[in-house]
């Protein structure tokens, strides 16, 4: 177990960003006061998240990667501090599943199971099969419409990069995704997006338990228009896992 507390920073909920609410919480500036580490994503869902080594980038809809602008609206995202992970080896993995599999008896094995996590792994990928989007603003428009609309995959092959993953236990259902959600960043900070699948070749990892959880809601009354029950979890599960 970790001496130091590390408390993750949550931008809104994942059932207000399934239902709709899009618009920014905070700002890229903000959010980098609170970690180093995770994601989430922009207004209107306008790219994908990556928060690694201090620094916020932004997964376009072609694959490519840019830095994120201190300016840039947030609505939802979840980070934390990194400082005194627990490392570990990672051999051949050949997909994703096999991956959760691993992390899942990890956190077991190290107690973990009703805590949040958060993982950093570097190694390199034989494939990275991931999603990203441009912005679409709109009010009560499902995320699931919405990414039927913006969304497009890709593929990296060979490449060297890192993933970035969150775990949320079965009882924060809706509050964030229950289980493992991913995203990559190569190495050279030019490519990335939202994982669909992934093939490691070879990695080390790095994994803080969490144990605390601070969650900033809009202040905006129209976030109050939201009856955020409202998402099924096949509805959350085919965001986060499906095409």
């Amino acid at each position: 177990m970790n001496m130091k507390q590390v408390k993750m920073y949550q931008v809104s909920t994942l059932q207000a960003l399934a239902l709709g609410y899009t618009k920014s919480v905070i700002t890229v500036k903000d959010l980098m006061e609170q970690g180093n580490t995770g994601l989430g994503t922009y207004e209107g869902v306008d790219g994908e998240m990556i928060v690694i080594d201090g620094k916020c980038y932004r997964a376009k809809d072609d694959g490519g990667v840019e830095e994120a602008e201190e300016t840039m609206g947030i609505p939802f995202a979840s980070v934390c501090s990194m400082e005194e992970a627990r490392d570990f080896e990672l051999e051949y993995v050949k997909n994703v599943e096999g991956l959760k599999q691993h992390l899942n008896n990890l956190i077991e094995e190290w107690f973990g199971l009703n805590s949040m996590h958060m993982v950093r792994i570097d190694g390199f990928f034989d494939l990275v099969d991931a999603r990203s989007e441009t912005g679409y603003f709109a009010m009560h428009v499902s995320l699931k419409d919405m990414l039927a609309e913006t969304q497009k995959a890709f593929q990296f092959e060979n490449v060297e990069g890192s993933l970035i993953c969150v775990y949320y236990p079965d009882y924060m259902d809706g509050i964030n995704a229950a289980g493992w959600h991913f995203h990559f960043i190569s190495k050279d900070r030019t490519k990335g997006g939202h994982v669909f699948e992934v093939k490691l070749r070879e990695g080390h990892g790095r994994m803080d338990k969490i144990t605390q959880i601070e969650i900033q809601l809009p202040t905006d009354p129209g976030f109050d228009t939201y009856a955020l029950k409202g998402t099924s979890k096949e509805e959350i599960k085919s965001v986060e896992q499906g095409k």
